[in-house]
């Protein structure tokens, strides 16, 4: 048994991120080894633009459960690439919205056999183990539980008594 496995869930962030470094460096790898300029980062973004049109920057964020100051930054570097525009939404002046650039579009129908192999791959992966193919219900479990009471309070509701 492993360090990590040794210290069951005081050590689960940690394993967690470990996992999630490796996926996203694997998933770079392949972008590279392919020669697309794509960064695992971009594709939130990249994935609900590819479903739609446009969209605001505060539905990408809602959407994406991050805060609408970090999908900004997100927005200004693909901007800086020239991969998304940001144009003023026609039916509300106070919105941006976010589409395409013609390089963008044409690096998305690129990526797309990528997502649609990557996909594949992790289910395969998934079903290679006895427990794996229950990893994304016990995530929304827990990202629900954590939703109504955070480690924060539970840590501090022990501490307390």
């Amino acid at each position: 048994m492993s360090f990590y496995q040794s210290l069951g869930y005081l050590v689960f962030g940690s394993r967690l991120r470990r996992l999630s470094e490796t996926f996203l460096a694997d998933v770079n790898a392949i972008y590279k080894a392919h020669r697309i300029s794509f960064d695992a980062s971009w594709f939130p973004v990249f994935y609900i633009l590819s479903r739609q049109e446009t969209v605001s920057i505060r539905n990408i964020a809602d959407e994406l459960c991050i805060s609408h100051s970090a999908v900004s930054q997100l927005i200004s570097s693909l901007q800086q690439k020239g991969l998304i525009k940001t144009t003023t939404d026609t039916t509300d002046a106070r919105k941006k919205v976010v589409s395409f650039t013609a390089k963008g579009a044409k690096l998305q129908q690129k990526i797309a056999p990528v997502w649609d192999a990557l996909g594949t791959a992790m289910e395969e992966l998934a079903s290679e183990g006895q427990h794996s193919n229950s990893i994304l219900p016990a995530i929304a479990e827990m990202e629900q539980a954590l939703a109504k009471n955070s480690i924060f309070e539970r840590v501090e509701q022990k501490l307390s008594r």
